[in-house]
């Protein structure tokens, strides 16, 4: 850990808390979280309950921590973007420039879709003498799959992470050329993913989890059901062919 006084620059950790079921922390985090003074966190905008926080907040006293709650606005608009970013890394460097550690946490694994890859690489652009450490944490894709019980690969098979989008051929070619995709970020276009596995008569192959081993989790093995419904933003999809 890093000395404060001392002219040291703090540690900034990307701290992976796993995908909502709070026992699916590992060892390490738990001690960076309770070692590192400044804990920040992911948040849509302001006032907001962040996933990663509530998992984080069994583990703390937030009382004895700094909780530094960055904001990350859902928009395209770059100009709005940029300026929250400038400010994302100001509040964190504020701390680290002091000698202070600063975990940020995020759900699933830090380094696989997450807010801290951006961040990470703007403190490297405007700091790169800050050391960041990444800590791997249990994503939501390896989750899945022990909660269904589906091997996401074996032996010479092929896995694909996707991104839903609402680009057909793009959602067909992904399924098409592997074994087993997960496709993220699925809840918009569900609709568009039945078409496509509809297309291809692999409707009964798939199967649908909504913010999965938390206490809130949703698993649709029939994927039917889901048909013009609105699902929460944490929802997956996995075709094991």
């Amino acid at each position: 850990m890093s000395e404060q006084g001392t002219g040291k620059l703090g540690t900034l950790y990307g701290l992976g808390v796993g995908p909502g079921d709070p026992e699916l922390i590992t060892v390490k985090a738990f001690r960076i979280l309770k070692e590192s003074p400044v804990i920040a966190y992911p948040r849509k905008k302001m006032g907001a309950k962040s996933y990663a926080l509530t998992i984080t907040e069994l583990y703390v006293n937030t009382e004895e921590k700094v909780m530094l709650g960055l904001t990350f606005p859902m928009t395209r608009d770059r100009e709005a973007l940029e300026l929250q970013w400038n400010r994302t890394v100001s509040m964190v460097w504020e701390h680290l420039e002091q000698g202070k550690d600063v975990a940020f946490v995020t759900e699933g694994d830090p380094m696989i879709y997450s807010t801290y890859i951006h961040l990470m690489r703007l403190m490297k652009e405007r700091h790169p003498e800050v050391q960041m450490i990444s800590i791997p944490g249990i994503s939501s894709v390896n989750a899945s799959a022990s909660r269904l019980g589906i091997p996401l690969a074996d032996g010479d098979e092929q896995i694909a992470i996707v991104p839903a989008t609402d680009d057909y051929e793009t959602m067909r070619r992904a399924v098409e050329s592997h074994d087993c995709i997960v496709f993220i970020k699925v809840a918009k276009v569900i609709d568009l993913m039945l078409h496509v596995l509809g297309d291809l008569g692999l409707v009964d192959k798939a199967s649908v989890l909504t913010k999965v081993t938390s206490a809130e989790e949703m698993i649709w093995r029939d994927i039917r059901e889901l048909q013009g419904r609105e699902l929460e933003y944490l929802t997956l999809m996995v075709v094991r062919k």
